[in-house]
C-alpha cells in the first residue's frame, strides 16, 4: 500500500486546518488569517500531534507570497509607482534608519547585544511584512488608491535594503573577510541593475508577446499555465540570477505585464492559487510560534514588540505627515504596515546561522511578529479613528492648513448652486459623473490624484485638486449651496470626516457613501445625513433580485419596495 509523502500530508493537513479554523474565526467575526495562524501553531513542531514538514511549509509559503505580489503588480502601473517615489524613497530610508536605531537600543538593553548584533536585530524589526500589509490593504479596498501606491513603493524600498543587508551579513560574521566589501557591494549593485534591465526588457516586450501567442491558441488551460509559469518563473529566476527576493521579482513582473491588454485576464487566472498559497503563508508563520519561547523572556519580548510599534507604525505615520501626505492616507499606510514578517524571519535566521545574533533573539522576534500580525486588523481600525482625531485637533488643523491650500484646476462657475459634489473620480465617481452629465445636472469633482485632476480640467470638468477631508479643499467645491455629496472614498473614516465638514457648511445636504463590508456599511448608516450607503456585493445582489422579480411578473413598484426593504435589512 502506498502512503502519502510529506508534501501531500503537509499540504492536505495544513489546508484542512486552515479552512476549519479560518471558518471558525469568520463565524466569530474575526479575520480568517487568525485561523490560519492558529492552524500553523497546531501543525508546528512545538505542539503535540501532526507536525508539518517545515521546509515544505516554508517553500509553499514563498510561492504564496510570490503569487500575491504578482497579482498585486498586475493591478498597478509603472507610472503609479514612479509617482510616489519622492515619498516612498526618502520616507522608507528614514523609517528603516529610525527603526534600526530603536530596535538596536531594545536589543542592547533587553538582550545585552553588542553594537553589531544590535544593529542587525534592529534592522530585522524595521522591515514590514509585504504579504500582511498588502493583504490588509486589499481586504479594506484601499490597495488601488493613494495609500496602496505609497505602501507598495515603501515595501519595495524595504525589500531592496534587505537585499543589501543579506550581502553585508557575511562580512559582519567574518565569513566574507577574504573578499573586499566594496567588491561585494559593487557586484550587488550590478545584479540589481541587471534585474531592472531584464524586467524592463522582458516585462514590456517578451512577457506580453508570450501571453499573446498563448491566448491566440484559444486554450484556457494553456493560458492559465502560462500565467503561473511567468509569475513563479520570474520570481525564482530573479532570485537565482540577480539575488533579489522572489516576491520583488514577481511584483515587478506583474507591474510590467499589467501594462498589456491581457493583464486583467492574467490577474483573474492567479486569484484562486494566490488565495490558497497565501493561506499557507500564514500557516507557516504560525508553525514558527513556540509558546514556551514566547513566555520565556517576557521583558525582552515586550521591549521588541514596543520597538516594532514605535519604529514602524509611529515612525511611518510621522514621516508621512512630514512628507505632506494627506492624513487619511498616512494613517491607512501606517495601520497596514505596523508589523514585521517574512523578511524579518529571513534576516534573523541568517544572522543566527552566521553567528551574528545569538539563538535567544528568536523568541522575542517571533513574539513581536506574531502579535503584530494578529493585531493588524486592530491597528487598521485604530488608524481610521486616529485620522479623525488628528484632523479634529486645533493645532493639527492649523499645521495642516499651513502646509498648503487647495488648488482649483478648473474653478466651479460663480453662483453655482443645487449641484452635486463628487468626492473621487475613480470607478464609482466616474459612473455617477456620466449619469449627471447625461441629464445636464451640475456637479463638481474633488480629486486627490493630481494627474487625474489635470485630465478632468482638460476635459472642461469643474474639479478641485486636493484631499476632501481638509476643510479648505471641500470649501472650494461650495458645499454650502450643494444639494448632494457623493462620497467615493475607500474608507469609512474618511467618508465620515468629509460628511462632518459638508454638514457643517450645509446641514441640509444629502449624502451617498460607499462601503466595502458590513461593518463599514453599518458604521456609515448610523451617521445622520447619509441617504444611501452602497456596498458592492449587496448592490449586485439587489440588482439581480430586482431583475428576477420583474422578469417573473412582480409589479415594478412592489419589486422596488422589496429591494428597499432588503437594503434596509428589514
Amino acid at each position: 500500500m502506498t502512503h502519502a509523502g510529506p508534501l501531500v500530508a503537509t499540504l492536505v493537513v495544513a489546508l484542512a486546518l486552515a479552512f476549519a479554523l479560518g471558518f471558525a474565526a469568520r463565524l466569530l467575526r474575526l479575520p480568517p488569517l487568525l485561523g490560519y495562524i492558529a492552524a500553523g501553531i497546531a501543525v508546528g513542531p512545538h505542539t503535540p500531534g501532526f507536525v508539518a514538514d517545515p521546509a515544505i511549509t516554508a517553500a509553499l509559503a514563498e510561492i504564496g507570497v510570490a503569487l500575491l505580489l504578482f497579482a498585486i503588480g498586475l493591478h498597478f502601473r509603472a507610472r503609479d509607482l514612479l509617482a510616489v517615489w519622492r515619498i516612498a524613497l526618502p520616507g522608507a530610508l528614514a523609517q528603516i534608519s529610525i527603526g534600526t536605531m530603536v530596535g538596536a537600543a531594545a536589543g542592547a538593553l533587553a538582550l545585552g547585544l553588542d553594537f553589531g548584533a544590535a544593529m542587525v536585530f534592529g534592522l530585522a524589526l524595521a522591515i514590514s511584512s509585504t504579504a500582511v500589509s498588502t493583504r490588509a490593504l486589499e481586504e479594506k479596498g484601499r490597495l488601488s488608491g493613494e495609500a496602496g501606491r505609497i505602501a507598495l513603493g515603501w515595501l519595495v524600498v524595504q525589500d531592496l535594503v534587505v537585499v543589501l543587508a543579506l550581502v553585508l551579513l557575511p562580512v559582519l560574521a567574518g565569513a566574507g573577510a577574504t573578499e573586499d566589501l566594496g567588491a561585494q557591494l559593487g557586484r550587488t549593485a550590478l545584479e540589481l541593475a541587471g534585474f531592472l534591465v531584464a524586467m524592463a526588457v522582458g516585462g514590456r516586450v517578451l512577457l506580453p508577446r508570450l501571453l499573446g501567442l498563448v491566448a491566440a491558441t484559444g486554450s484556457r488551460e494553456l493560458f492559465t499555465l502560462a500565467v503561473i509559469v511567468i509569475a513563479l518563473g520570474t520570481a525564482f529566476g530573479s532570485s537565482a540570477m540577480f539575488g533579489v527576493s522572489p516576491a520583488l521579482g514577481a511584483f515587478f513582473a506583474g507591474v510590467l505585464l499589467g501594462e498589456s491588454p491581457l493583464g486583467h485576464q492574467a490577474a483573474a487566472e492567479t486569484v484562486p492559487l494566490q488565495r490558497i498559497f497565501v493561506a499557507l503563508f500564514f500557516v507557516s508563520v504560525g508553525a514558527l510560534v513556540d509558546p514556551v519561547a514566547m513566555v520565556a523572556m517576557p521583558g525582552a519580548s515586550l521591549a521588541t514588540l514596543a520597538a516594532v510599534l514605535l519604529a514602524t507604525g509611529a515612525a511611518i505615520l510621522g514621516l508621512l505627515l512630514v512628507l505632506r501626505v494627506p492624513v487619511p492616507a498616512a494613517t491607512t499606510v501606517a495601520g497596514a504596515m505596523t508589523q514585521i514578517g517574512e523578511f524579518s524571519f529571513l534576516l534573523a535566521a541568517l544572522a543566527i546561522a552566521s553567528g551574528v545574533l545569538p539563538e535567544t533573539v528568536r523568541g522575542p522576534i517571533l513574539v513581536a511578529a506574531t502579535l503584530t500580525i494578529l493585531a493588524t486588523p486592530l491597528t487598521q481600525l485604530l488608524a481610521d479613528r486616529l485620522a479623525l482625531r488628528i484632523e479634529g485637533t486645533r493645532r493639527m488643523r492649523a499645521w495642516l492648513l499651513r502646509r498648503g491650500r487647495a488648488r482649483l484646476s478648473q474653478p466651479p462657475p460663480q453662483g453655482l448652486s443645487g449641484h452635486a459634489i463628487l468626492v473621487g473620480h475613480g470607478r464609482v465617481g466616474r459612473v455617477v459623473a456620466a449619469a449627471l452629465r447625461h441629464h445636464g445636472q451640475p456637479y463638481v469633482v474633488i480629486e486627490a490624484d493630481h494627474q487625474m485632476a489635470e485630465t478632468l480640467r482638460a476635459d472642461g470638468v469643474p474639479v478641485v485638486w486636493g484631499d476632501a477631508t481638509r476643510s479648505e479643499v471641500l470649501k472650494a467645491a461650495r458645499p454650502e449651496t450643494a444639494r448632494l455629496i457623493v462620497l467615493g472614498l475607500p474608507d469609512a473614516a474618511g467618508c465620515r470626516r468629509v460628511l462632518e465638514l459638508a454638514r457643517a457648511a450645509n446641514p441640509a445636504i444629502i449624502a451617498a457613501a460607499r462601503a466595502h463590508d458590513e461593518e463599514e456599511a453599518a458604521f456609515l448608516e448610523r451617521e445622520r445625513g447619509v441617504g444611501l450607503v452602497v456596498m458592492g456585493e449587496r448592490e449586485i445582489a439587489l440588482g439581480m433580485a430586482d431583475f428576477a422579480m420583474t422578469r417573473l411578473g412582480v409589479d415594478a413598484a412592489a419589486s422596488l419596495r422589496t429591494v428597499e426593504a432588503l437594503r434596509a435589512g428589514r
